[in-house]
């Protein structure tokens, strides 16, 4: 196991990279924003759930196949892009006119939680073995420990922006304009998520 230390270093890295703006932090603000509070927290659990799916495959050295196997690795991306970039077609289509608007419909915690999860799937989680320490122990049980406090440090931070850009939804869906906006900057996200994706490497 750990130390302590490391384990404190560690959760305060975690909610760093956590409020440090990037494409996830941005996908709950504009989710609570159009939708609210609660639609943020449903992209969170969604978040969660992706992190620990990567967790375990780190854990158990799935993630180690997709390092060596160019084709496996490539299909993942590929595919993972396409659905990030459909995402991103539906926020753009969603926001081509003042009718679309008006006739949008709340897409429902259920999608936002799986929309949450698949974006979290196609994240990387390279950084937990770096404080895990073969002398402590098995890696194993260490980064389960680590992908649980990372898990934490998340649902602080991402639950935290949830309420306060639920504050803001109301005022910015009374508005087509307000909408528009949200709509394009959710599609930005996804198309900027699709983009880091196509370009990474093993």
């Amino acid at each position: 196991m750990p130390p302590v230390e490391t384990l404190g270093a560690f959760f305060v890295a975690s909610v760093v990279m956590g409020l440090a703006p990037g494409p996830d932090i941005l996908f709950v603000l504009t989710q609570s924003a159009l939708y609210g509070a609660r639609a943020g927290f449903a992209t969170t659990c969604g978040l969660i759930t992706g992190l620990f799916v990567h967790i375990t495959a780190v854990s158990l050295g799935v993630a180690a196949l997709f390092q060596s196997s160019e084709t496996a690795f490539n299909m993942l991306k590929f595919a993972g892009a396409a659905y990030l970039l459909y995402l991103a077609w539906l926020s753009f289509r969603s926001g081509t006119s003042k009718a679309s608007l008006q006739k949008a419909q709340f897409p429902g915690y259920g999608t936002l939680y799986r929309r949450g999860a698949a974006a979290a799937c196609l994240r990387e989680t390279a950084f937990l073995p770096q404080f895990a320490d073969p002398a402590r122990g098995g890696l194993t049980a260490q980064i389960i420990v680590l992908g649980a406090l990372f898990q934490l440090a998340t649902l602080l931070v991402f639950g935290c922006v949830s309420l306060l850009a639920g504050r803001v939804a109301g005022r910015f869906n009374s508005s087509v304009k307000g909408q528009l906006f949200l709509n394009r900057a959710a599609g930005c996200v996804f198309t900027g998520l699709a983009v880091m994706l196509l370009v990474s490497s093993r």
